[in-house]
C-alpha cells in the first residue's frame, strides 16, 4: 500500500490523511516525554523550521512500548510538547509500533526499511525518511540526532 493510502488519528482525535502529506519529504518518528533522547524534540523542531517552507513535514508518534515511557493521555503529550518544546509539526495519538497491535503504517515501513533487529522498532525515536513519491529512503537509530539528517533532506528537498 502506498504512503499517502494510510490514515492515522492526530493527537486532537481527528482522523488525518496521509496523502495529505503527499509530494512531500517526510521525516516518520516514534517520540516519547521520558526518554533519554526526548530533547531530540528541540532538534526535529528546528529541522521544521528550517525546512517546511520547502517541503518537508515531520510527523510524530507517540508510542509507549520502550520502558513505559510515554505513560500519559493523548492530551496530555500534546500540551507536554507544546510547553515544553513548541512543537508546531504534527503530532499523532499514541500509538503501538511492534507486535500484533502495531499501526498499519508502522508495519508498512518496518518492512520497507528494516533495521539491525530486522523487522522490529529497536526504541524511541527510530526514524524513516521519505521522499517526494512516499518511497522510504532511510531508516535511522534512535541515538542519530536530527541535525544529522539535515543533508540527506536537502538532498530530497
Amino acid at each position: 500500500m502506498p504512503f499517502a493510502d494510510f490514515t492515522a488519528r492526530l493527537s486532537n482525535g481527528q482522523e488525518q490523511s496521509l496523502a495529505a502529506y503527499r509530494d512531500k519529504v517526510v521525516l516518520i518518528v516514534n517520540v516519547a516525554s521520558k526518554c533519554g533522547f526526548t530533547a531530540q524534540y528541540k532538534g526535529l523542531q528546528a529541522l521544521h523550521d528550517r525546512y517546511a517552507t520547502r517541503g518537508l513535514e515531520i510527523l510524530a508518534f507517540p508510542c509507549d512500548q520502550f520502558g513505559h515511557q510515554e505513560p500519559g493521555t493523548d492530551a496530555d503529550i500534546a500540551a507536554f510538547c507544546d510547553t515544553t518544546y513548541r512543537i508546531r509539526f504534527p503530532l499523532f495519538a499514541k500509538i503501538e509500533v511492534n507486535g500484533a497491535q502495531a499501526h498499519e503504517l508502522f508495519a508498512w515501513l518496518k518492512a520497507e526499511k528494516s533495521g539491525l533487529l530486522g523487522r522490529t522498532i529497536k526504541w524511541n525515536f527510530t526514524k524513516f525518511l521519505l521522499d517526494r513519491t512516499g518511497t522510504v529512503r532511510a531508516r535511522y537509530a534512535p541515538n542519530t540526532r536530527p541535525e544529522a539528517l539535515a543533508r540527506r533532506i536537502e538532498a530530497l528537498l
